[in-house]
């Protein structure tokens, strides 16, 4: 018998979703993705990329989304501390919400918690990503059993409740 690491054990499977709309989108992924194992996290997964229109103003350059599934022991604000620091590296100013950015990192599901901490912009699991394509399609393509930790609905039926308009609009890539 193998015995674990302790630090195994309190290991958490979290999933993330990076996106990019500025400069060479794929490269600022795989910047993130690189940069996020520097910080005691483990990439056990990777979704292929995924184009879609930006969101809430489709003028605004197209999206390429992932989502990674990962082990940490960071703590959920460890981690969103981290996430605000890898974007901030890869150039992204938050000067408007919803702007066009080389870099955005949410965590999507922290191992099934719930958690609402308003002051340091933390909610789980992410509060819109049961209605965005760019996050349920991706997530599909690494969990197919996957539920959604509040409603408890599972992500095709939550797939499913898209509209026709949003899933024509995203493509693999």
């Amino acid at each position: 018998m193998i015995k674990k690491d302790i630090s195994e054990n309190l290991a958490k499977t979290i999933y993330l979703g990076i996106g990019s709309n500025l400069g060479d989108r794929k490269i600022n992924i795989e910047r993130a993705k690189f940069k996020l194992q520097t910080y005691q996290i483990d990439i056990l997964r990777c979704s292929a990329n995924y184009e879609s229109e930006s969101w809430p103003n489709p003028k605004n350059p197209k999206f390429i989304n992932i989502v990674i599934k990962i082990k940490t022991t960071l703590t959920p604000l460890e981690l969103l501390k981290v996430c605000n620091l890898i974007e901030i590296d890869l150039g992204r100013k938050r000067f408007k919400k919803n702007a066009p950015r080389t870099c955005d990192i949410d965590i999507i599901d922290y191992d099934k918690m719930t958690l609402n901490i308003e002051k340091k912009n933390l909610i789980l699991p992410h509060p819109s990503m049961n209605k965005r394509n760019f996050v349920l399609i991706p997530l599909f393509e690494l969990d197919q059993n996957w539920k959604h930790p509040i409603s408890n609905v599972n992500i095709t039926k939550l797939i499913n409740s898209l509209s026709i308009k949003d899933l024509r609009s995203i493509k693999q890539i």
